[in-house]
């Protein structure tokens, strides 16, 4: 890491160590919040409507993308923490907030030019929850190393921007009432990512996961035509409207038997 990141002195006193985010406590909330965010997931796939639930294979080629990269933006952010001046839990935080705001943008912004590019192109590999039938490990793949790359992108950006200095004046404001080191560790690794990485996972699966928009138009048109799943029933004007096509029906066989059987009928 470049000497200008030092270059932010600490005004108050910090509560975390340097190594507090990597000690045996620090690394036990870590697997936690993985684990508790990979439920979430889980919980995500039934929750979706049964005629457009994902598969297990799909559902695991769109959530590991998401997963990887995760694990690449959560332990450069330790890293990173770790090489400022000052309280790490605070640093940590401060990078988990802009990942997860501006962060989520540059992603959102990514995933759809990659699948605008697909289709103009016709570059099928890099379409975001698009494998082919079967299911190709090799988009999987291609799919995984661009995401990756999209996850470069953002910590690239967000590491530039923490070079301003008013991140000094943020910093200071950023949890002052907790004096208590582990407490502080458990607010900034456990319980301020997890409520925000439900919503981030749950957004950003659905960026990755595929639509079909035909099933959605057809289940919503269906919906429409049955009353929202209730009976149908046929109105009168409706049998009225059957009997006269069915009578216009046997009318115009009597018609044609007719002209077959009528002595003046052409041989």
């Amino acid at each position: 890491m470049n000497s200008s990141i030092n270059l932010h002195k600490p005004t108050g006193g910090f509560h975390c160590n340097k190594n507090a985010l990597i000690d045996d406590f620090g690394w036990f909330l870590q697997i936690l919040l993985a684990s508790l965010a990979f439920t979430c997931l889980i919980a995500k796939r039934f929750c979706e409507p049964k005629n457009e639930r994902r598969s297990w294979l799909i559902w695991f080629y769109d959530t590991s993308k998401q997963g990887m990269g995760a694990i690449a933006i959560h332990l450069a952010n330790v890293w990173l923490a770790g090489q400022y001046t000052g309280d790490p839990c605070t640093w940590y935080i401060i990078n988990f907030l802009l990942d997860s705001s501006l962060g989520l943008f540059i992603i959102f912004i990514g995933i759809r030019l990659s699948q605008h590019l697909s289709k103009r192109d016709g570059w099928e590999a890099i379409n975001f929850g698009e494998y082919g039938n079967p299911p190709s490990v090799n988009a999987w793949l291609a799919q995984c190393c661009l995401y990756i790359g999209l996850m470069v992108i953002v910590k690239t950006c967000i590491t530039l921007l923490m070079q301003l200095n008013f991140w000094e004046s943020v910093r200071d404001l950023i949890l002052p009432p907790i004096d208590n080191p582990k407490i502080e560790l458990a607010f900034v690794m456990l319980i301020i990512p997890f409520f925000v990485n439900i919503l981030m996972f749950w957004v950003t699966d659905n960026f990755l996961m595929h639509r079909n928009s035909n099933l959605a138009h057809r289940t919503h048109t269906d919906d429409n035509c049955s009353c929202k799943g209730g009976p149908q029933y046929r109105t009168i004007n409706d049998y009225r409207r059957v009997s006269c096509s069915e009578n216009d029906g046997l009318l115009m066989d009597d018609e044609l038997l007719d002209s077959e059987d009528s002595p003046h009928a052409s041989a």
